[in-house]
């Protein structure tokens, strides 16, 4: 115990609020307000949830949410909550499994393909060698001879007429070489894999990577890149009705903290993500192949 809730509890008596007033000024339900005095953060959703509360508890009874954040984290209970929090497999190495996944993707239909044109080939030419040896046993029929009737006018001169009454021979021109079509790509969203509270999906054939969230209830979102920068002005606490918009097309890839994930539905470039797991509490990783 580091007095944390004893502290925030005099400060709400002396204000004269019960647990019932707190959890009209703060929203937060009043069965996380009476852990957070008795240092019990077992019923939390994760120690996202537990600094955003106490912080919140903090200002509403005229405490300093630093001073009282301070408390908290020398508390052991903080610390086994934060090594839940922040076993994430480094992003390097994660990218490394990820990006050989993906190669042996890209390479498996090129192989196929290969596969696919020999066998071609080798029809093609065990067809042509049969029609060759075929065509080899034919008899060749013999020239006819070409015999002139010298009774016939030469030609041109028929009926007195002059070579300038010949007809002119038709041109015709080639027709034009189609244009060729553009191919338009298609974005793809695609599921990897999961681990634990990780879930990791790749983006590819996209031009922009827009991210929006919105949300339906209290839940906790935080947006980061590859360097761990909130991408967000903070992670917070979203309330129901709220979104977050983000350009994040400069990015190698961002991970979505969700406390709640019923109560947020996240969508790329306008495509809504599904999630892979009924976990309460996830993280989300989005790589964006360019």
């Amino acid at each position: 115990m580091t007095g944390l809730g004893d502290r925030l509890k005099e400060a709400r008596t002396t204000k004269g609020y019960s647990l019932d007033d707190l959890q009209s000024i703060t929203k937060i339900q009043k069965r996380y307000l009476s852990g957070i005095e008795n240092e019990d953060y077992s019923m939390m959703p994760g120690a996202f949830y537990v600094r955003a509360f106490i912080k919140q508890y903090s200002e509403a009874v005229g405490l300093d949410s630093d001073e009282m954040l301070s408390l908290y984290k020398e508390s052991a209970m903080h610390e086994k909550l934060e090594e839940e929090n922040t076993q994430i497999t480094p992003p390097m190495k994660r990218r490394r499994g990820i990006k050989g996944n993906s190669r042996l993707n890209e390479l498996i239909p090129k192989i196929i393909m290969a596969l696919f044109i020999v066998v071609i080939i080798v029809v093609v030419w065990v067809l042509w060698q049969k029609g060759a040896s075929n065509n080899a046993g034919y008899d060749v029929e013999p020239e006819q001879p070409i015999t002139m009737d010298n009774n016939q006018p030469p030609a041109g001169n028929s009926g007195g007429g002059s070579a300038d009454d010949e007809p002119d021979e038709e041109t015709t021109e080639p027709d034009p070489e189609p244009e060729p079509e553009e191919v338009v790509k298609e974005q793809s969203l695609t599921y990897v894999r999961t681990s634990g509270q990780d879930s990791t999906y790749t983006l590819t054939d996209a031009e922009e990577f827009k991210l929006k969230i919105d949300a339906f209830g209290d839940t906790w979102i935080g947006v980061q890149n590859e360097n761990r920068e909130e991408l967000t002005p903070e992670a917070r606490v979203m309330k129901n009705g709220e979104t977050i918009e983000l350009d994040v097309s400069d990015v190698q890839y961002v991970r979505i903290r969700v406390g709640v994930t019923k109560y947020a539905d996240i969508y790329v470039n306008d495509e809504k993500l599904e999630y892979s797991s009924d976990a309460m509490t996830q993280n989300i990783f989005i790589e964006y192949e360019k």
